[in-house]
């Protein structure tokens, strides 16, 4: 049945939730089957190309949403480093420092459920204008809800993708936010979306769901019809109330990522936050695994590893352009 659902989407054929089920339960034995399947569907609909993105964490901590995964949490006590939004010509400098290192697309991610101030946000404004005049980036962005009138102002100084995370299944997100709702985050992207933007949407895994619900993830992301679905990897940080949850095991993130790729074939699906705590030598073979894009450099309150291990990674592998 594995080579059947293979052929199906290879077809152009959506697979149905209980064949996604089937495959992540699958016997062991099997996995890197499944894997090998997963890489054929990406070289079909997605070729060699792997898509780098990187970020800066533009303005850290004080956030007063309760995300039980998250350090900038104003609720818990991680001892994370907070500050205000950065100086435009700060950003900048980020952002030329990720474009040497082999950077396409750069985000500007703050905390907190929107940018409050209308000053914080002309000046993200002004660094975005800036960006876009003095790089060949493309300009990506997290901030949070958005009115109309801010997603009017991104659009018309040439934001790219915006990125707004459903984080887990509808049925599991009260686990691990009660500050605002699924549907909230759902209503976020169907307003960007009709709004002509690209989205990027995916979640974290580790937070306590089933594998049903990183399916039901998946799902749902793929009814959005988002653009790019990260897939992070929950790193405990000590202070949040998932400080001692355990590992997800490497080749269980492996599996996730084949099996999200059979659901959505033709999207760009990157492997984020978490992935070389988590990953560590195995990393190389997410990419080999239905995997065709990867968030490089630091992440928003952990280090990653070297831009240039990656880059290499890539081209032992074959990969990139």
């Amino acid at each position: 049945m594995l080579q059947e659902l293979k052929k199906k989407v290879l077809a152009g054929e959506d697979i149905t939730k209980e064949e996604a089920m089937y495959l992540v339960n699958l016997d062991e034995s099997r996995t890197m089957e499944l894997l090998a399947a997963a890489n054929e569907i990406k070289n079909k609909f997605i070729g060699k190309k792997v898509d780098l993105c990187s970020i800066v964490n533009a303005k850290s901590g004080s956030c007063s949403e309760d995300c039980t995964f998250c350090s900038q949490s104003a609720h818990y006590n991680t001892g994370t480093v907070t500050y205000p939004l950065m100086a435009k010509e700060e950003i900048l400098a980020r952002a030329k420092e990720m474009e040497g290192s082999g950077a396409e697309h750069f985000g500007i991610v703050t905390s907190g459920r929107g940018v409050v101030s209308d000053e914080d946000f002309e000046n993200l404004i002004e660094a975005f204008r800036l960006i876009r005049e003095q790089t060949s980036l493309e300009v990506c962005a997290s901030l949070g809800t958005l009115d109309e009138k801010r997603a009017e102002k991104l659009a018309n100084v040439g934001l790219k993708r915006y990125n707004h995370n459903l984080e887990t299944s509808e049925s599991y997100y009260a686990e691990i936010c009660t500050t605002h709702t699924y549907a909230d985050r759902v209503n976020t992207v169907k307003f960007l979306k009709e709004r002509g933007m690209e989205v990027c949407s995916g979640g974290i895994i580790g937070l306590g769901e089933s594998f049903e619900d990183r399916i039901d993830l998946a799902f749902t992301v793929k009814e959005l019809d988002v653009d790019s679905v990260p897939i992070n990897i929950l790193n405990p940080v000590e202070g949040t109330p998932l400080d001692s949850n355990d590992p997800v095991p490497p080749m269980e993130t492996l599996k996730t990522a084949a099996v999200f790729r059979f659901i959505l074939p033709t999207k760009v699906i990157k492997l984020c936050g978490g992935r070389e705590t988590n990953l560590r030598d195995l990393q190389s073979l997410s990419l080999l695994s239905g995997i065709n894009g990867l968030l490089i450099g630091n992440y928003l309150t952990t280090e990653g590893r070297a831009t240039a291990e990656d880059l290499q990674m890539i081209k032992d592998l074959g990969l990139g352009e």
